[in-house]
């Protein structure tokens, strides 16, 4: 037979041989040189590297790609090793000829491959894994040294704007034995605006200042690289402290050569806190009161007045009722919705501790009537979806990936996964009259959740903790809510804090606010660190963060950067403008023109931002068209921030805005029939939008315009009244378009 390395016959045909021979086959005098090559620790990292076994490749889910099979990541290298080796017949790899073996003539591309040359010959990779083959394809021994960590070097330092570091990664094994892996390690860098890692550890920085990561992967283990980037601007003299949180930042600042703008002023604070506080716009009467007065505290008791509100509560609630799906998917759904709702709202009101809420929450039982918290299992049904959204929601942890195998960015693997999801495994349900409700109870018996995989039931073990042998008459909710709350939790205060923190800067301290973890560190980890101290000892008091935060020089910043930080986009070295969020803007709307939107079953005068769950969306086309979420998911991403043209249309000229204008009653028509001089008006408009005065310019382009002659369409003299109806209704819209209204700033 022609020996055509080609055809499947004959592959076939030299596979069965090989593999028959396989067993009997030993090392040459390379192999007695060095130590026999393993399937774990010597060619897996090599098919991770090719990304052979990525999710795109050999990995893809169901069969993998063209009928060969492997595991994402190698983190299953028993079943890896079976697919290459036994699998058809052992017709990828071929050890007398270990260069024409199927396995290395696709990855070379030498046999056309889908996925192109993903080794070239005589690469080192490629080298190792001829030699594996001709060594007879060893899995290894049970005996045999396990990954234990990886470490690079540098771990942190400074690097200059355009230059470079070269990694250097090295594995630790269990015998003590340590390996230089740079070339077959993974890199990823965080921020690829900020830094790129090439394949071999070489990281380059390009031209924005701040802190980024590269994070560093092999054999399932991960580390992390930390750049420094300074932008070497003078120093400059910053605004003095007012709490930790501005010595953090402002030290970080200064390590990066990045000054900060200066404090914005009373107007714009005014504006700022009453939106991102009570979300909603100040009135005249406050913002006359509070840039008239002479109070050296009076942005500190303008954040208590807005904090002791109603608003306060109406607009938080309206932020957990979304990430906590309180979603109406039928009309039955109303109930729910509404108890629920009032329950968040009232804890909100009331300032009840965090940890108490989380834990009424995971723990409800009973009926929505009697316990409205139960509301939350109605919506989430299965104890998968519970620990997901448990894990995300309250702990930053994203847990879905370790459904199916080891997170490939973090520690946890798939018993992690049900061992956390077996504290929700003794969740009972039982119908009640109510259509779609059911009476939440703890059903006696031991807690365990079976692994989908290995079919094994996993007991309950909180992350990165033991197994726990909870009593059958105990529920394990309850045990889970005391780990969550302990002070010496790594994840529940610092989760609740940096979510917060994006609330307020548009940024998390860690982005997502929701991806907590060693590959993803914070751009500032020592104020991340501070935050969640101040929350615990505040006794997980929500208030007290809000507080803080909005107390500091570094919040009440400028959005103005100076010459040197405009650059900056995760230091908060100016405040960052943050578009209005959908409810937010509609009641701004309203509050500026006079008019009121209707919904049903609400009373009339129900603010956008009071609303209960997401079914006011379908009867709103400017809640969808701006982005209100539906209550899906516990992701805030669900929440569309960015503008759209459909967005700008529908504010140019969508006929419910067009009425909000002309509304009888509202600011224009009033404005019409008042004998106030038009200046003192104009400042009015002013402050009802923008808690400032109109500057000379403007307040000259305002009153000509309100003053100037109109016609009908048949060009006759408009009445004086309707003129200035028209006239005012305009003003009115040409304002609500402006970035200032749109934006919090």
């Amino acid at each position: 037979m022609r020996r055509n390395c080609q055809n499947p016959a004959w592959l076939r045909l030299a596979g069965a041989a090989a593999l028959a021979l396989s067993w009997c086959a030993t090392p040459g005098v390379a192999g007695e040189a060095e130590p026999r090559l393993g399937f774990v620790n010597d060619v897996v990292p090599i098919l991770t590297k090719a990304s052979c076994n990525s999710g795109g490749c050999h990995a893809k889910a169901g069969n993998g790609q063209n009928g060969f099979r492997l595991s994402l990541l190698g983190f299953e290298p028993q079943e890896d090793y079976e697919h290459i080796v036994k699998e058809g017949h052992g017709r990828r790899v071929f050890p007398s000829a270990p260069e024409q073996s199927l396995l290395l003539l696709k990855a070379s591309n030498v046999v056309p491959h889908g996925g192109g040359k993903r080794l070239d010959p005589g690469s080192e990779g490629y080298k190792r894994l001829a030699r594996w083959i001709g060594e007879g394809m060893s899995y290894g021994k049970a005996t045999d040294p396990a990954l234990v960590k990886i470490e690079v070097q540098p771990r942190r330092n400074v690097i200059k704007i355009r230059g470079e570091q070269q990694l250097k990664v090295s594995a630790h094994y269990s015998d003590g034995r340590v390996r230089d892996v740079t070339r077959t390690a993974l890199y990823e860098s965080n921020d690829k605006g900020m830094a790129e890692a090439d394949e071999n550890g070489r990281v380059r920085i390009l031209d924005i200042p701040g802190n980024v990561a590269v994070m560093v992967r092999y054999q399932g283990k991960v580390s992390v690289y930390i750049a420094s980037i300074p932008l070497g601007a003078p120093s400059a003299e910053t605004p003095p402290p007012r709490n930790f949180i501005d010595e953090l930042v402002f030290a970080n600042l200064k390590q990066l050569g990045v000054p900060p703008s200066p404090v914005c002023e009373d107007d714009v604070f005014l504006r700022r806190v009453a939106l991102d506080v009570a979300g909603r716009l100040p009135t005249v009467d406050e913002a006359r009161v509070f840039l008239s007065s002479t109070d050296p505290d009076k942005r500190y008791r303008l954040i208590e007045s807005f904090l002791g509100s109603p608003d306060y509560a109406d607009y938080f609630a309206n932020k957990w009722a979304a990430i906590l799906r309180n979603k109406r998917d039928d009309a039955s759904d109303i109930k729910s919705n509404f108890a629920f709702h009032s329950w968040v709202r009232d804890g909100l009101l009331a300032n009840k501790p965090y940890d108490q809420m989380v834990r009424e929450l995971l723990a409800a039982t009973g009926t929505i009537a009697d316990n409205p918290a139960v509301a939350w299992y109605k919506r989430v049904l299965e104890p998968q979806q519970q620990l997901e959204d448990v894990a995300q929601l309250f702990l930053g942890v994203r847990m879905q990936c370790a459904q199916c195998h080891h997170h490939p960015f973090e520690r946890w693997s798939q018993n992690d996964y049900y061992g956390f999801g077996a504290f929700f495994s003794r969740v009972g349900r039982k119908p009640t009259a109510t259509r779609g409700e059911d009476v939440i109870f703890h059903k006696r018996g031991i807690a365990q959740l079976e692994n989908k995989k290995t079919k094994i039931p996993v007991k309950p073990a909180a992350l990165g903790g033991s197994v726990l042998e909870i009593p059958q008459d105990e529920d394990p909710r309850l045990i889970l809510a005391d780990w969550m709350s302990k002070k010496s939790n790594p994840f529940f205060a610092k989760s609740l804090v940096n979510r917060y923190w994006k609330h307020f800067f548009k940024r998390g301290l860690v982005e997502p606010e929701d991806d907590i973890r060693e590959t993803n560190p914070a751009t500032n980890p020592e104020l991340l660190d501070a935050l969640a101290n101040h929350f615990v000892a505040s006794g997980y008091d929500l208030k007290a963060v809000v507080r803080v935060i909005t107390q500091s020089r570094t919040y009440q910043l400028s959005t103005i950067p100076n010459a040197y930080n405009g650059v900056d986009r995760q230091n908060f070295s100016h405040y960052y403008p943050k578009r209005l969020q959908a409810e937010v803007l509609l009641d701004a709307i309203d509050q500026l023109t006079g008019s009121k939107t209707d919904f049903a079953d609400l009373p009339p005068g129900t603010r956008a931002i009071a609303l209960p769950d997401n079914s006011y969306n379908r009867s709103s086309p400017f809640l969808k068209v701006f982005g209100r979420p539906e209550g899906a998911s516990v992701c805030e991403c669900e929440r569309v921030q960015s503008p759209s043209l459909a967005q700008s249309l529908h504010l140019m000229n969508a006929s419910d805005v067009k009425s909000k204008l002309g509304t009888t009653g509202g600011r224009a028509d009033l404005f019409s029939r008042s004998h106030k001089p038009e200046s003192e008006k104009v400042r009015e408009l002013y402050l009802a939008a923008f808690a400032r005065e109109p500057s000379v310019e403007e307040l000259k382009v305002a009153e000509n315009y309100v003053n100037r002659p109109r016609v009908d369409p048949q060009g006759k003299p408009l009445d004086p009244a309707r003129a200035k109806r028209a006239a005012y209704e305009d003003l009115l819209w040409a304002i609500i378009n402006t970035k200032e209204f749109l934006y919090n700033h």
